[in-house]
């Protein structure tokens, strides 16, 4: 399996006005650590995308367990388990500065061509990547 972490703090706008994270923003934070682990690896979403390849949602899955609150700072976790083909499912895990659960999900992710907008596999370069990093961790 592979492991990613980043953290940051919450921003003022991500809060509501008991300074409460929205749910909303979960998401968003997921995003944060995938495109901050395929950075780390080298091969960002950016470069990505110049070789051909789109990578939207197929779908998310949230469970709150926690509420992240302002001033927090949180770690966000990916965990990948397995190469993929025409998907790409990543676990991740939003962590509060003491460890505690705040949320847990899973995100599927899929590959389009960018120019015809057709399912392709995962491109070479991301699939070897992952190989080099299934059972190391970040």
């Amino acid at each position: 399996m592979t492991h990613f972490e980043t953290n940051f703090p919450v921003r003022y706008y991500e809060t509501d006005q008991m300074g409460i994270v929205h749910h909303s923003n979960y998401i968003r934070y997921f995003e944060c650590a995938r495109n901050a682990m395929m950075a780390a690896w080298g091969y960002p979403i950016e470069q990505c995308e110049a070789d051909g390849v789109t990578i939207p949602i197929v779908s998310v899955g949230c469970r709150y367990h926690r509420p992240a609150k302002m001033g927090d700072v949180l770690r966000i976790t990916a965990e990948i388990e397995k190469v993929p083909l025409a998907k790409l499912t990543v676990v991740q895990k939003v962590y509060n500065a003491s460890g505690e659960l705040l949320v847990s999900g899973e995100v599927v992710l899929g590959f389009l061509n960018k120019d015809t907008g057709f399912p392709v596999r995962c491109p070479d370069t991301l699939v070897k990547i992952i190989e080099e990093h299934l059972g190391s961790e970040q």
